[in-house]
């Protein structure tokens, strides 16, 4: 009988990694429209057919080695669950230091103008459109697909202080000027091995990797969104663990001011910004 402890125990031992019975719950449970803690409480269940099919076909491709972001469709980001596809990255835990960072240089009570470059998801002008309902965010990629994505999401989550725009980085920002402006860019080496393993081997390459050093987009970004800034505002980008030096020095040559740089929960510096 395949009941509900049945197929996540013959599933586990199909999974690779220390998580592999938290992703056979977190698979059944979407098949299933229900909570892990209702799996937890009716062990006993014996689902469908459909849905046992549904459950093989996921776990399949889990053990294949296709992200769970992609399978479920979705990823928690901030507050609220954004919708994925293959076009856009897997938002990151560690893109919300960037998000708090700009949040920080945001009034809460003032209209105010923030863009997001390279934007996939959505996920940090939503989240700045949701914390900052005055704000109007711009969000911008060179991607319609992940356009189409983000577009979605603002839908979804009810957000019209948010406008999209295609094109790359700042070319898309056309004359507008900003307070602020954040981007979580590719920023690892092109030929660097993690590509081939993992999550990283189904997101799209071309917002991950960024050259021979992975810091072709963010020197193009701090080349060219100082003429989109007005005068004081804040350039924040998110990088590599170990690029914020190199970051730092361009930010400098480049007219900001005050750069500097903020570690993440494990205790790498993740996030650069200065003013110009």
């Amino acid at each position: 009988m395949n009941d509900l402890r049945t197929l996540i125990a013959v599933a586990s031992a199909r999974l690779a990694g220390e998580d592999a019975r938290s992703e056979a719950e977190i698979l059944l449970a979407h098949v299933l429209e229900r909570t892990r803690a209702w799996l937890f409480a009716w062990p006993e269940h014996v689902p469908n057919a459909a849905q046992a099919a549904a459950f093989e076909r996921l776990v399949e491709a889990r053990a294949g080695g296709k992200p769970i972001a992609y399978l479920l469709g979705r990823r928690a980001f901030w507050s609220f669950d954004l919708a994925l596809t293959p076009a856009v990255l897997i938002p990151r835990p560690e893109t919300e230091l960037l998000v708090g960072l700009a949040l920080e240089r945001l009034p809460r009570d003032v209209a105010c103008t923030v863009a997001d470059l390279g934007t996939g998801s959505g996920a940090i002008a939503l989240a700045l459109a949701h914390e900052r309902p005055l704000a109007r965010v711009r969000a911008t990629d060179r991607s319609a697909d992940a356009i189409a994505v983000a577009q979605a999401n603002a839908q979804r989550l009810g957000l019209a202080n948010v406008e999209f725009a295609c094109g790359d980085w700042c070319e898309a920002l056309g004359g507008m000027r900003f307070e602020v402006i954040v981007s979580n860019p590719p920023y690892i080496a092109s030929e660097d091995p993690h590509l081939s393993r993992g999550d990283l081997r189904h997101e799209p390459l071309s917002a991950l990797a960024s050259g021979e050093d992975g810091l072709d987009a963010i020197r193009t970004i701090v080349a060219t969104a100082p003429s989109h800034l007005l005068p004081g505002g804040w350039l924040l980008l998110e990088h590599g663990w170990e690029q914020a030096p190199q970051v730092r020095e361009l930010f400098v040559r480049n007219g900001g001011r005050d750069a500097a740089s903020a570690r993440d929960l494990a205790g790498h510096e993740r996030v650069t910004f200065a003013r110009f």
